[in-house]
């Protein structure tokens, strides 16, 4: 059996679906039949814009973005698909916050969706640092479908290295 290291903490009966899709050659089928757009946000201005819009519908009294980026040195190796940052630092009289998202540039080439919920995730993290259950309520509110986009996400990316 083909080892899933991306879906390896899914349940058993998750991880045989996936492994049949695969060893049938029929995933990138799957892949394809339910997520058959690319998405145009191919620089860092895009993305901005676009992770900001999100910030604004779901998090508008959260601090406004500083930086957001793509980046190419990002892999899946470090095991991370987006990297958020905060910082917080007293200038004069007031406190500053610096919050930035980096995604990986893999990403360029993703579905809209697969980018979505990597935003959705980064965005989470400025309210719940850790993966608990409030952080995960939280990317639900902001893409109902995020536990099915993760998994796919997890198989598309499995399905770019063979």
């Amino acid at each position: 059996m083909t080892t899933l290291k991306y879906i390896a903490h899914y349940s058993e009966h998750i991880q045989n679906q996936a492994a049949m899709l695969i060893s049938s050659g029929k995933l990138g089928d799957y892949l394809d039949k339910n997520y058959p757009e690319r998405h145009q946000i191919q620089n860092d201005k895009a993305l901005y814009h676009y992770i900001n819009d999100i910030k604004n519908q779901y998090m508008r009294k959260s601090n406004p973005l500083s930086q957001v980026t793509y980046n190419s040195k990002l892999t899946v190796l470090k095991h991370a698909l987006g990297i958020h940052t905060y910082q917080s630092r007293v200038q004069g009289s007031k406190l500053k916050s610096h919050n930035s998202i980096t995604v990986a540039s893999l990403f360029k080439e993703a579905p809209p969706e697969f980018l979505r919920m990597i935003v959705v995730h980064e965005l989470a993290h400025f309210k719940e640092q850790e993966h608990n259950k409030a952080f995960y309520q939280l990317c639900c509110h902001m893409e109902p479908d995020y536990h099915q986009l993760e998994l796919d996400t997890r198989l598309w990316l499995h399905w770019r290295e063979c």
